[in-house]
């Protein structure tokens, strides 16, 4: 089962006609004019052939909940975890990382003993 982030939508919000091409946009992260231009290059090559589908995506895609992405960052990083899930986690965990040498590095400034941190609690007492 899908989360409700990883969910192709319909978006209503920032739809032209059903909302489909605005919800693929918004799904991949390619600007919703390329994706209605494919669209329509498509439905030309094709003899037309994508109307029906393009209706029945309409009909069977969820509409986007309002309060899915609050935030334009919160989109950026959904887009990216749906493109590439290996890639985003390698990232977090490279972060992770990152923050935890550092607050181990703090950890041992101050528990290793430190005569120059001592020398200025003393001072200051």
């Amino acid at each position: 089962m899908n989360s409700p982030r990883t969910t192709l939508y319909r978006d209503k919000q920032n739809a032209k006609l059903m909302g489909v091409c605005s919800g693929i946009a918004d799904y991949t992260g390619v600007n919703v004019f390329w994706i209605r231009l494919g669209l329509i290059g498509l439905t030309f090559m094709s003899g037309g052939s994508t109307i029906p589908f393009y209706f029945l995506s309409g009909l069977l895609l969820s509409k986007k909940p309002p309060h899915l992405y609050v935030d334009h960052d919160e989109s950026k990083y959904w887009q990216r975890v749906r493109q590439n899930p290996k890639r985003t986690a390698r990232e977090i965990r490279g972060k992770m990382k990152d923050v935890d040498r550092r607050l181990a590095e703090v950890e041992t400034f101050y528990v290793s003993s430190n005569p120059r941190l001592t020398a200025e609690i003393e001072r200051l007492r």
